[in-house]
């Protein structure tokens, strides 16, 4: 029986034998020595981090140990109120922390801390009760890369599109309506990060859904969308195939972003 490690956007730890592309934890050890969950966090440092940091083994729910979860990518961390780790994910998390300054009411020079960031997040991804928080907007206010809950189905915000998330990847594509109001599942923090530049890594299922609602785009437009150095992966994949995209972050690192970048990846017309 598969470990109950993963994390899905509203914060849930469950069951699944699907993989994750990122490793995380709450603070500290949540599960027992019959590898169990017991609480939902240990400390109020959430955090995501990559699955593999300099060469070191870890046996996943060692007794007294924290308690690995793992989710489909950092979008969906992100919504579960994970922020990037100080560590393994340096850059991203020093990228992370300036968009969180930036969106301060009043942004100030001095130095932002991490217990700072975790002790707002805390307040607004869990209440006393340890119940998800969540907060109603406008869904055309909200930027890509936020998750937002409709009818009971967790759904990634991006461009005209809603993603519809599953353990596996992002398996179906809606139009984005407008004027709709709706639940928001990533803190209210996270979402004035993404707004100021922060630019979350997705699954490259998102692509192959997004792909395969362009059946007909030309080789010149798909060569402007993706970049001269992955046209040739895109160009003759199917979109029910992700085997072959390259990760989300590769893009991000080379300056392509599925998410957040209106160019070259926005798949608009």
């Amino acid at each position: 029986m598969p470990l109950q490690n993963r994390v899905d956007p509203s914060g849930v730890i469950f069951r699944t034998a699907a993989r994750g592309t990122l490793m995380g934890n709450r603070g500290g050890v949540i599960h027992n020595d019959a590898q169990q969950i017991v609480r939902q966090y240990s400390s109020r440092r959430w955090i995501a981090c990559v699955l593999e940091f300099k060469g070191r083994k870890r046996e996943v729910m060692r007794p007294n140990r924290y308690t690995e979860l793992f989710f489909l990518d950092e979008a969906v961390a992100l919504a579960a109120g994970h922020r990037p780790c100080a560590e393994c994910r340096r850059e991203r998390f020093n990228a992370f922390r300036e968009a969180w300054k930036h969106s301060a009411e009043r942004p100030t020079l001095d130095p932002l801390l991490a217990p700072e960031m975790d002790a707002e997040l805390h307040r607004t991804r869990i209440d006393i009760r340890r119940r998800k928080v969540t907060y109603r907007a406008r869904l055309d206010s909200l930027p890509n890369g936020c998750f937002v809950s409709i009818d009971e189905a967790s759904y990634l915000v991006w461009d005209d599109a809603l993603l519809l998330w599953s353990p596996e990847a992002y398996v179906k594509q809606e139009r984005r309506p407008k004027g709709l109001t709706v639940t928001v599942l990533t803190p209210e923090p996270i979402v004035r990060c993404v707004r100021h530049g922060y630019r979350p890594a997705v699954h490259q299922s998102a692509f192959a859904v997004r792909l395969g609602a362009f059946p007909g785009l030309g080789h010149r437009d798909l060569a402007t969308k993706v970049g001269r150095k992955w046209f040739p992966i895109f160009r003759n994949i199917r979109a029910s195939d992700t085997s072959q995209l390259p990760s989300s972050l590769d893009l991000v690192q080379n300056g392509v972003s599925p998410v957040t970048d209106p160019h070259p990846l926005s798949f608009s017309r």
